[in-house]
C-alpha cells in the first residue's frame, strides 16, 4: 500500500511524466549494457518513465505463425517477410524482435501453465501461485504509479459477464493471486467513475459507498477469528482497502484523467460480440498507461485458461477445441493471431501519440507477446516463442530474429527484464538445484540486449 510519501512520488513519476514533465532521479529506470563477463551494467537513463505490457494468448503460440519462412538462424528481419498471422506488424519490423528457442518444460504447461507462465515455475489448473510473477515484480521496480499493476482478461461474453474478475496469470507472492478485470463497465467505473456524470457517476458513488462499508465490516468482524485464519482474512480486508485507496488516489488527479478517459459507447452496455468488450478493455488498459495510472499492463486473451471466443472476427469455434487445431495455415488461427497483431499495432499507435522526453511513450515501452501455454495446447513446453515490440529506451535489440538452442528457460528472459529495470539478479524464481537441470547458464539473455 502507498504511504503519503510514496503517493506523492507516484504522482510525480506517473502522472507528471505522462504529461512530459521530468521525474525525480530516484525513480529513473537505468539503461542496461552487458559487460565483458556477461554482467549487466546500469547507467542512468533519460528523465522518462518506463512501462511494460504483457500480452498472453491462450492455446499456445506455434513458432511457425511468427518465425519467417526460411529463417533457420538469427538475423535481421528486413531480409524476410513476416508470416500471414502477424502480417500487421510488417510496417513495424524495425521495432520487432522474434525469439525462438526458449523453453518452459519445468512449468508443466499442458493445457496452460497458469501462474507459471509469468512466474517461471510449475503451474496447473487450480494450483495457487508459488511465488510472484514477473509482471508484478516489474511493477514494483519501475517508477511508482497510482496503480502499479493492471490486469485485463478477454474471454467469451458469457464468461466475462458471469466471472468479471478471475485470477489465473499474475501473483504478488506465494498464494497471492492478482485478479484481472473482464467487465469493461466495472473497470471504467473503477478508473474513471469519479470524473464521469449521469448514470456512471451514480453507479460509481453507490459502489464506493458499498465497498467502504464492506471494508469496515470486514475489518471489524475479523477480530474474532482464530489466529490461523487471521492472516488469510487480513489479505481479504487489504484487498478492499486497496480498492478504496485507489479510488481516493484517482480522485486527486481527476482533471488530468479527463484528458485520457475513453468515450463510453454502445459497446459497453450492449456488445454485439465478445470482441466488442475485448476492444474496449484494450482501450481502457492503454488509457491507464497513457494517463500514468499504471506502468505495467497484463492482457490475458483467453484469461490464462483453455476457453475464449472470437465470434466478432468470424470465428464460430470457441473454447477448448481451438487448442486441438494446428495453428499454421489454419484460417481460424490466422484470424485470431491477426486480431492480436492489430491490437498490438493499436497499442503502439496510441503510445506513439503521447510525447515523452525526446520522443514518445512507445520509445520507453516494451511489449512482450507470447502464450501462457508455450507453443501449443498439449505441450511439454520445450519451445516457448516470444515476440518483443519496442526497446525500452534502447535497452533491447529490435528488427531481428533470434534463434536460441532451447537450453535457457523463460526465466532467463524475466531475469533480463528485471536487470534492465534496475533490479540486479542472476535468476528469477529458479533456485540453484532447478537451474542445474533446466538452465544452461545464469544471468541475462545477452542475445536480446542492445
Amino acid at each position: 500500500m502507498l504511504n503519503r510519501r510514496n503517493l506523492l512520488r507516484g504522482l510525480v513519476g506517473g502522472v507528471g511524466a505522462a504529461m512530459g514533465n521530468p521525474i525525480t532521479t530516484e525513480n529513473l529506470l537505468s539503461a542496461a549494457t552487458v559487460g565483458p563477463k556477461g554482467e549487466v551494467q546500469l547507467t542512468p537513463s533519460s528523465t522518462t518513465p518506463k512501462r511494460v505490457i504483457f500480452f498472453m494468448q491462450n492455446q499456445g503460440f506455434d513458432p511457425r505463425t511468427c518465425v519467417p519462412e526460411g529463417a533457420k538462424r538469427s538475423g535481421e528481419l528486413n531480409q524476410w517477410k513476416l508470416p500471414e498471422p502477424i502480417q500487421a506488424l510488417e510496417p513495424y519490423k524495425d521495432r520487432l524482435h522474434i525469439i525462438n528457442g526458449l523453453h518452459g518444460t519445468h512449468t508443466s504447461p499442458s493445457h496452460s501453465a497458469f501462474f507459471g507462465a509469468l512466474g517461471g515455475y510449475r503451474g496447473g489448473d487450480g494450483v495457487p501461485p508459488s511465488a510472484s510473477t514477473i509482471d508484478y515484480e516489474l511493477s514494483q521496480v519501475l517508477p511508482e504509479t497510482l496503480m502499479p499493476h493492471l490486469c485485463i482478461g478477454m474471454d467469451s461474453i458469457e464468461n466475462m459477464r458471469s466471472k468479471p474478475t478471475i485470477a489465473t496469470l499474475s501473483a504478488s507472492g506465494a498464494g497471492q493471486p492478482i485478479f484481472m478485470h473482464s467487465n469493461p463497465n466495472h473497470l471504467y467505473q473503477m478508473l474513471y467513475g469519479g470524473i464521469s456524470s449521469g448514470t456512471i457517476r451514480k453507479q460509481h458513488e453507490a459502489r464506493s459507498s458499498v465497498m467502504n462499508r464492506i471494508e469496515q465490516l470486514a475489518a471489524a468482524k475479523g477480530n474474532g477469528l482464530p489466529q490461523a485464519d487471521l492472516q488469510r482474512y487480513g489479505r481479504f480486508v487489504d484487498g478492499f482497502r486497496d480498492v478504496n485507496g485507489l479510488r481516493e488516489r484517482l480522485a486527486t488527479v481527476s482533471e488530468h484523467l479527463k484528458k485520457f478517459a475513453p468515450e463510453v459507447d454502445t459497446r459497453y452496455a450492449t456488445p454485439e460480440h465478445e470482441t466488442d468488450w475485448h476492444d474496449v478493455l484494450l482501450e481502457l488498459g492503454v488509457s491507464a498507461l497513457r494517463s500514468g495510472i499504471t506502468n505495467t499492463l497484463t492482457i490475458g486473451s483467453g484469461r490464462g485458461e483453455i476457453f475464449g471466443a472470437w465470434k466478432g472476427i468470424g470465428v464460430e469455434q470457441q473454447g477448448h477445441n481451438l487448442g486441438h487445431m494446428d495453428q499454421p495455415g489454419n484460417p481460424i488461427w490466422i484470424k485470431i493471431r491477426q486480431y492480436n497483431s492489430e491490437m498490438l499495432v493499436r497499442t503502439m499507435k496510441a503510445l506513439e501519440s503521447v510525447p515523452e522526453g525526446n520522443g514518445t511513450m512507445m520509445d520507453n515501452t516494451l511489449i512482450v507477446y507470447t502464450s501462457n501455454n508455450a507453443d501449443k495446447q498439449h505441450t511439454n513446453g520445450a519451445n516457448w516463442p516470444v515476440m518483443l515490440l519496442g526497446n525500452l529506451d534502447g535497452a533491447f535489440k529490435t528488427g531481428c530474429f533470434t534463434q536460441l538452442d532451447g537450453k535457457r528457460p523463460i526465466n532467463a528472459l524475466y531475469t533480463t527484464l528485471l536487470n534492465v529495470a534496475g533490479k540486479p539478479c542472476d535468476r528469477f524464481n529458479m533456485n540453484e538445484k532447478l537451474a542445474k537441470k533446466f538452465d544452461s547458464s545464469d544471468g541475462v539473455l545477452r542475445e536480446v540486449l542492445a
